[in-house]
């Protein structure tokens, strides 16, 4: 099999691909994101470079070393501010080609993408290399959305929808209703986080996450995982709606089992599939 080249940010994510590399016996080399990878994303004995955001050119010659032909994108990464990235030759050179177009994330990511199959890489998605991560549509688990649910989750889809048709994020939180926060540069956690303080009484609050109208599939596509589900439980909000067929869930049968646990619902809707 070809050797697959993972470039990888925070998150439970590289450590499944790792896995399930290894499961395959497909070569594999990764190139860790230092300040937002951590050493728990991966097994022991992984093959890997520690590499800092906007050294472009280095990634490039590690996988040509490693003889890499296929490269994917995992993990989560804070968008780091110009002033943090520090490019290289290369990463100086996309930067300047991107101008003002910089200032969206979609532009961003198409350019990272388009700049490695610059180089003869093949990128390919995290939904390809382990489709069984999606989620499909239907409820996970015990705990079921009533009809005020399912109709904050009506809400929080179709604004999450304009929410990424302007590439600004992938999620929001309804409340009866109410939009109490949408996603913006912080991430989700972060927005959970601060929606624990807007939450109005009466019960209710659903997490809704969706893919961008605009989306490219090999990149940044939407994930839960037990962490999502337990900042959901300590916020107060009662569940997880996120589209089907687009969205990725890491440690399916930990998050399943805690959401069941703690009494939150966790279902796919629409979406993709």
């Amino acid at each position: 099999m070809r050797k697959l080249g993972i470039v990888a940010g925070n998150g439970a994510l590289p450590r499944c691909l790792i896995e399930a590399c290894r499961a395959a016996k497909r070569p594999f080399f990764v190139v860790a994101l230092k300040g937002h990878a951590t050493e728990a994303s991966f097994p022991e004995k992984t093959p890997l470079a520690w590499v800092r955001v906007g050294a472009i050119g280095q990634v490039v010659r590690l996988f040509k070393k490693e003889k890499v032909r296929d490269i994917v994108f995992i993990g989560g990464v804070r968008r780091p501010s110009l002033a943090e990235i520090f490019p290289d030759f290369k990463g100086a050179c996309l930067l300047a080609r991107l101008g003002f177009r910089l200032l969206g994330d979609d532009s961003l990511l198409r350019a990272i993408v388009g700049e490695a199959e610059r180089h003869g890489f093949h990128v390919v998605g995290i939904d390809v290399l382990m489709p069984s991560l999606l989620v499909h549509s239907g409820v996970y688990g015990t705990a079921v959305p009533d009809k005020k649910d399912m109709a904050d989750i009506d809400r929080g889809f179709s604004v999450a929808k304009l929410l990424g048709q302007a590439d600004v994020g992938q999620a929001v939180i309804v409340q009866r209703g109410l939009v109490l926060s949408v996603e913006g540069i912080e991430g989700t956690a972060a927005l959970i986080r601060r929606t624990k303080e807007l939450k109005r009484k009466g019960g209710g609050g659903v997490l809704v996450k969706v893919s961008k109208p605009q989306q490219d599939r090999r990149m940044d596509l939407p994930t839960i995982g037990p962490d999502t589900v337990q900042a959901v439980f300590d916020a107060g909000l009662k569940g997880i709606a996120v589209e089907s067929g687009g969205t990725l869930m890491v440690e399916a049968e930990k998050t399943v089992a805690l959401a069941d646990k703690l009494g939150v619902f966790i279902i796919g809707i629409g979406g993709v599939s």
